[in-house]
C-alpha cells in the first residue's frame, strides 16, 4: 500500500468563504469541473454517431447498444470503489489516475478496428471515469470551506456536469457530421492531455490522515453487484422485465448487494461505513438523486431521436436544436444557490422538480408534425432548467453530512445515485415507449411512444417532490453546509 502522509492543509487551496476565491482555489475548479464535464458528455456524445459506428466496423444492433451499455456500466459500477479510493491514497492522485486512463481508453475507442475493440475501450474508459468522477466533487470540497463560497462551487460542479449531458448530442452531431464518428472519443485526448498537464501543476494532494486499507471483498461485491442490477436493467429493453436473460442479472446483484451490506455492517475498515447514511441529509438527498435523476438521460435520448427519427432532423441539426435546453440547465444550476439562500435547499429541490414536471407533461403533448418552437425548444427549457434547479441543492445537502474521511466515498455516492438513477430510467422509459410503438416505425407510431415515455416521466418527477417534501431536512442551505 502507499504510504500515508498528512493531507496539506486546506488554507492552501482555500480560504474562508467571506474572501475572494484565490487563484488555486479557481484552479482547482477549473481542473475538477473539466474532468467532470468529460465523463458526464461521454454518458450521450455516442448516441447520434451510433449509426456511423455500425455502417463501419459491421457491428449488430445490440452490439451497438453496448457501446453505450459497457461504458455506464463500468461507470457505475466502480464510483463507490473510485470514491473511497480517493480517500485513501489521495484525491489528486486519483484523479490524475482516472483522467489518464479515461484519455488513454478514449485514443484506443477512436482507433478501433472492430467492434469488440470498441466496446472493450468503452468499457475501460468508463472505469477510468468511475476513478475520475468522485475526485473532483471531492476536490472541491476539501479545497473550498463549508458556507455559501462551497455551495457556488457545487452548483458549478454540478452546472458543468448538467452541462455535459446536455452537450453530447451537439458535440456528437458536429464531429459526426463534420469529421467522422472517430472524433466524438478521440475529442478527448487533447483535452485530457491538457487538464491533465495543469492538474499535475495546480492540484495540491489531500487525502484521510488515518492510514487505512481498501476494503477488497467489500469493493468486489458493490461493483459486481451493481454491474450485474445494471445488466439487467440493460436487459430489459431487449427481452423484456419478466425474461429470464432479465430476472437472473437482476436478482443475482440483489443478492451481491445484499451480502455487500452484511460486509460492510462487520468489518472494521468499510468500503461505504453505514454510518454515513444515519445522516437524515446523506440519505435522503441521495435516493431523491436517484428519483430526479432518472428522467435526466431518458430525455436527451428521447428528444434527439425524435428530432431524427420523426422531425428529420440531421445529426448536426439536431444537436443544434438542444441548445437552449443546453443553456437551461447551466442557468438553472447556477441559480440555485441565490435561491438556497432565501429559500432553503429543500424548497429549491423541489421547485425545480415542479417545473421539471410541468416541462416534461409539456413534451408529452409532442405531434409528428410539431414545431421546433413548441415540440423540442420550449418545453426543453423548463425540463433542464428545473433538473438543473433540483440537482444542485441536493447534491450540497448530500456533501453537506459528510465527515471530511468520506467526503471522497459520498461524492462517489453522489455521482452513483445519478448514473444509476439515469441508467434505470433510461431503460424502463425505453421499455414503456416500445410498450406504445408495439414495433412500429411510423411517424405517428414513433411519438406516440416517446409521448407516453414522458408523461411516465412526469409522474416520476411528482413523485420525487412527495419524497423530498417527507424526508429532505427542512433546513437552509448555509446551515446545511455549515454542518459537514
Amino acid at each position: 500500500m502507499t504510504p500515508m502522509v498528512q493531507a496539506r492543509p486546506h488554507t492552501e487551496t482555500s480560504l474562508p468563504s467571506s474572501s475572494a476565491p484565490s487563484p488555486r482555489t479557481w484552479a482547482v475548479l477549473l481542473a475538477a469541473c473539466a474532468g467532470q464535464f468529460l465523463v458526464v458528455l461521454d454518458v450521450s456524445v455516442v448516441n447520434v454517431a451510433l449509426p456511423s459506428m455500425r455502417a463501419e466496423l459491421d457491428m449488430s444492433a445490440t452490439g451497438l447498444q453496448w457501446v453505450l451499455n459497457a461504458y455506464s456500466i463500468a461507470f457505475a459500477g466502480f464510483m463507490l470503489l473510485g470514491g473511497r479510493a480517493a480517500d485513501i491514497f489521495g484525491r489528486k492522485r486519483m484523479f490524475l489516475i482516472g483522467l489518464g486512463l479515461f484519455t488513454v481508453t478514449s485514443l484506443a475507442g477512436g482507433l478501433a478496428q472492430e467492434g469488440w475493440q470498441l466496446l472493450a475501450a468503452r468499457a475501460a474508459q468508463g472505469l477510468g471515469a468511475a476513478v475520475l468522477a468522485p475526485a473532483t466533487l471531492t476536490l472541491i470540497t476539501a479545497a473550498v470551506p463549508p458556507g455559501p463560497a462551497r455551495t457556488r462551487a457545487i452548483a458549478t460542479w454540478a452546472a458543468v456536469g448538467a452541462a455535459g449531458g446536455a452537450a453530447g448530442g451537439l458535440v456528437g452531431g458536429v464531429l459526426t457530421d463534420l469529421l467522422s464518428w472517430r472524433w466524438v472519443l478521440l475529442i478527448n485526448v487533447p483535452v485530457g492531455v491538457l487538464v491533465l498537464a495543469c492538474a499535475l501543476g495546480w492540484l495540491a494532494e489531500s487525502r484521510v490522515d488515518v492510514p487505512r486499507r481498501l476494503d477488497l471483498p467489500g469493493a468486489v461485491l458493490v461493483t459486481l453487484g451493481l454491474a450485474a442490477v445494471a445488466y439487467g436493467i440493460v436487459q430489459t429493453e431487449e427481452a423484456g422485465w419478466g425474461t429470464r436473460a432479465a430476472l437472473v442479472p437482476l436478482l443475482a446483484g440483489l443478492v451481491l448487494l445484499a451480502l455487500f451490506v452484511v460486509v460492510e455492517a462487520r468489518t472494521a475498515a468499510p468500503l461505504m461505513p453505514l454510518k454515513v447514511f444515519r445522516s437524515r441529509a446523506v440519505s435522503a438527498a441521495n435516493a431523491a438523486m436517484t428519483v430526479t435523476g432518472s428522467v435526466s438521460f431518458a430525455m436527451w435520448f428521447f428528444m434527439t431521436v425524435y428530432a431524427q427519427n420523426v422531425l428529420g432532423y440531421t445529426p448536426l441539426e439536431a444537436g443544434l436544436a438542444l441548445i437552449p435546453s443546453s443553456l437551461a440547465v447551466v442557468v438553472g444550476s447556477k441559480l440555485a444557490p441565490r435561491l438556497m439562500v432565501r429559500a432553503g435547499a429543500r424548497n429549491v429541490a423541489v421547485l425545480g422538480a415542479l417545473i421539471a414536471a410541468a416541462g416534461y407533461g409539456w413534451q408529452s403533448t409532442m405531434g409528428a408534425h410539431g414545431s421546433y418552437v413548441t415540440t423540442i425548444a420550449l418545453p426543453g427549457v423548463l425540463m433542464m432548467a428545473g433538473l438543473g434547479l433540483a440537482l444542485t441543492p441536493l447534491a450540497s445537502l448530500a456533501t453537506s453530512g459528510a465527515a471530511p474521511g468520506d467526503a471522497g466515498l459520498v461524492s462517489g455516492l453522489v455521482n452513483t445515485s445519478r448514473t444509476m438513477g439515469g441508467a434505470l430510467g433510461l431503460a424502463v422509459l425505453s421499455t414503456v415507449a416500445a410498450s406504445r410503438t408495439g414495433g412500429a416505425t411510423s411517424p405517428e407510431a414513433l411519438t406516440a411512444g416517446y409521448a407516453l415515455a414522458f408523461r411516465t416521466a412526469t409522474v416520476v418527477l411528482l413523485g420525487a417532490v412527495v419524497l423530498m417534501l417527507v424526508f429532505l431536512p427542512g433546513k437552509d442551505a448555509r446551515d446545511a453546509a455549515d454542518t459537514s
